[in-house]
């Protein structure tokens, strides 16, 4: 019979769709069932892996464009998901791999908080990290380091059969990973970095019996000088798993670094690069053989920072001397005790920050290795930014507030009050550590007498100067991009908060020196201090001049930081601030409290000491800018336990030495010139004051 034109293509369709279906199922079967275990061995010899390639990290340098922070090529080793065997054999390879790096003497990445031998204990200052590790093993908070191990040993890892020290070593590892997401979506875990090149050669020579470990060729953080700023430069970390989710969408991989603290992290958006990636064809017994790049790395850009590498030192350096020189000379309990302290410079002009130190400091070059015994110093907590973090009374420093708000009030600087040593206030006597009789501004702010600032706070009020202090910048923040502690005021509003106690006359007489609540950091105080210099301009402080592409030949738009002014004084007449320079260059001359250290001075500096009570030994506070009368530089100076005000003058002369580029013969020494009028001690009275 025979078929029509359409019948006839209906049939031809028909046969033709079974026909491919039986190619389809044939191949299917010769894949599946007939020649399965062919091609799943051609599968596993042939892998192809997407490589992140990362990015370089901007550098940082000082305000001449010298380097601080920058990068060099260095070696790390890492694991490969895609070849690192599972279960048990996984627990083999670290093994392998501890055992060559100890023979190489490489350190590996280990951030479990426990001890790394037997009794195990929880090592210091880790208690986020352990909290961690408690919710990670689903543990009660109170767990301790010897039900973690069990849990890691037992449980986690199958470790049982190892060595203590060895189950110790893995999992230490394997936790890192788990931390690190480790899988086949991360599929790369840094095991080391920073490795010798004979080292990572070395590693590569016994790749046979290290399946799916590798060497990776990458930027690594170096510090020019670890010892410099270090509080402020900051350093970079891993990324952990509870914090990926936050990054993940803003481009970071979980083998990503990250900026951890200082000017790393407040600067991370820009220092950060834009990864690249590559594609990795490798053959089982062949190794690599073809390298694909789909996507280059943009490198991140270079911060400027205002520091200055040399001014930086020198501070660094005069402070760590000073507290030296106090322990090994001042009389106990009168300033041996020193052992702490920190300093700000400033430039008056632009509220840029020229140099910030702290002691005790440490070395960002071996921070990671150094960390466990850095934390465990909690006495003197190097670890802590002092300059930023450290809230200090100011004692006499704060007297030239007092002497503004009395003039903003209308007392002349000529009016003189009467100084007999004692002032009752109430059933409370307070005193004054000299006999100055009938004293003005000029000379009390030189010998730092306490009566006349005790009259002026009794009769003007704590509004009139705490609105003083507020406006030259004392408990607000300064403006500098890095995280600060912003301080606190002595009022009734932070006694009622932090005593919750009602505020008295007394409470009054003790804030006019600078006691009772005062808080302040020394960026603070040396900000204040700048204020003054500026006649009541305070300008918003800034730790870093501009942001430029990695090269450094251009300026990255939007990252032009120009001087900022926070706020005028106004009310203040120009004369009132002339007055009180003036009265604070007398404290630097002869007869006044700094004039063992700036009696004999090339140029006019203007100071105020003090030595601000706490719980235990009296501290060290010093503030003071120059030129008096065209200021170029502000700074402020606490030393902890320091006793006298004038032990921080030396420092303040190191910077200004270095500054305005001369250092001229020592001073001849009288007993007259080291021991003004008002006492050694500035003339403070810091006793407790009821209503």
């Amino acid at each position: 019979m025979k078929l029509s034109p359409l019948r006839f293509r209906r049939w031809f369709l028909v046969l033709l769709c079974v026909a491919v279906s039986g190619v389809f199922i044939a191949r299917l079967m010769d894949i599946q069932i007939i020649n399965a275990h062919e091609y799943r061995r051609m599968l596993e010899a042939h892998h192809v892996s997407t490589q992140t390639i990362r990015a370089v990290r901007g550098e940082i340098v000082d305000r001449n464009m010298r380097p601080i922070t920058v990068n060099r090529m260095g070696y790390d080793v890492i694991l490969d998901w895609a070849w690192l065997p599972g279960g048990a054999a996984r627990n083999d390879v670290i093994l392998r791999l501890i055992e060559l790096c100890e023979r190489l003497g490489i350190e590996w990445i280990d951030n479990l908080p426990i001890s790394k031998s037997e009794p195990y204990y929880i090592l210091p200052e880790s208690g986020p990290a352990m909290d961690r590790l408690r919710s990670s093993l689903n543990l009660q908070p109170y767990a301790t380091a010897e039900d973690a191990m069990f849990q890691l040993v037992h449980h986690r890892f199958g470790l049982e059969e190892l060595p203590a020290h060895r189950q110790r070593q893995i999992a230490g590892i394997r936790y890192e990973m788990d931390q690190r997401a480790f899988s086949v979506v991360n599929a790369v875990y840094t095991f080391a970095t920073d490795v010798p090149r004979d080292a990572a050669i070395h590693i590569m020579e016994h790749s046979h019996i290290l399946p799916g470990v590798d060497i990776m060729e990458s930027a690594i953080r170096h510090h020019v000088d670890g010892r410099m700023a270090p509080h402020i430069i900051g350093h970079v970390g891993p990324i952990y798993r509870e914090e990926l989710e936050a990054l993940v969408g803003m481009g970071y991989a979980m083998d990503d670094i990250i900026g951890k603290a200082g000017v790393e992290q407040a600067f991370e958006s820009v220092l950060r690069g834009i990864n690249g990636r590559r594609e990795i064809h490798q053959e089982r017994g062949r190794g690599v053989i073809m390298t694909l790049e789909s996507e280059p790395p943009i490198p991140g850009n270079t911060v400027v920072l205002t520091l200055d590498i040399d001014m930086q030192n020198i501070l660094q350096d005069a402070l760590r001397d000073q507290i030296y020189h106090l322990q090994a000379t001042a009389p106990p309990g009168q300033g041996r005790e020193a052992n702490a302290g920190a300093a700000a410079v400033i430039d008056t002009r632009t509220g840029e920050i020229l140099a910030l130190a702290t002691y005790p400091s440490y070395d960002l070059s071996t921070y990671r290795q150094d960390f466990a015994y850095l934390a465990s110093q909690t006495t003197l907590t190097p670890l802590v930014n002092r300059a930023l973090h450290g809230e200090y009374a100011p004692g006499s420093v704060f007297k030239p507030i007092v002497a503004l708000a009395g003039m903003r009030a209308g007392i002349s600087p000529t009016t003189s009050f009467p100084c007999r040593r004692n002032f009752p206030v109430g059933t409370h006597v307070f005193t004054c550590l000299g006999y100055h009789g009938h004293i003005s501004l000029h000379r009390a702010m030189a010998v730092s007498c306490n009566i006349y600032f005790y009259e002026i706070g009794r009769r003007i009020g704590i509004d009139a100067i705490d609105h003083v202090a507020y406006m030259m910048g004392l408990g607000v923040p300064t403006g500098i991009e890095i995280p600060e502690r912003i301080g606190q005021r002595s009022n009734p509003e932070s006694k009622l908060r932090i005593m919750d106690e009602q505020w008295f006359e007394g409470d009054l007489i003790q804030t006019s020196i600078g006691q009772l609540l005062h808080g302040y950091t020394p960026l603070q105080l040396a900000n204040y201090t700048a204020t003054i210099a500026n006649r009541g301009r305070r300008m918003d402080l800034t730790i870093v001049r501009e942001v430029r592409d990695y090269s450094q030949q251009s300026v990255v738009e939007g990252f032009e930081f120009e001087p900022r002014v926070a706020s005028e004084m106004t009310d203040i007449p120009p004369e009132a601030f002339e007055a009180l320079v003036d009265s604070m260059v007398a404290a630097s001359r002869p007869g006044g409290t700094a004039a063992m250290v700036f009696g004999w001075y090339p140029i006019d500096v203007a100071s105020k000491t003090g030595t601000p009570e706490t719980a235990g030994l009296p501290n060290s506070a010093f503030a003071a800018f120059a030129p008096a009368q065209e200021p170029e530089i502000a700074i402020a100076i606490i030393i902890e336990q320091g006793w006298h005000g004038f032990t921080g003058a030396p420092v303040a002369r190191a910077v200004f030495d270095h500054h305005f580029g001369f250092t001229p013969p020592p001073a001849p020494r009288s007993s007259a010139d080291s021991e003004p009028e008002s006492s050694s001690t500035d003339g403070e009275q810091t006793e407790s004051a009821a209503g």
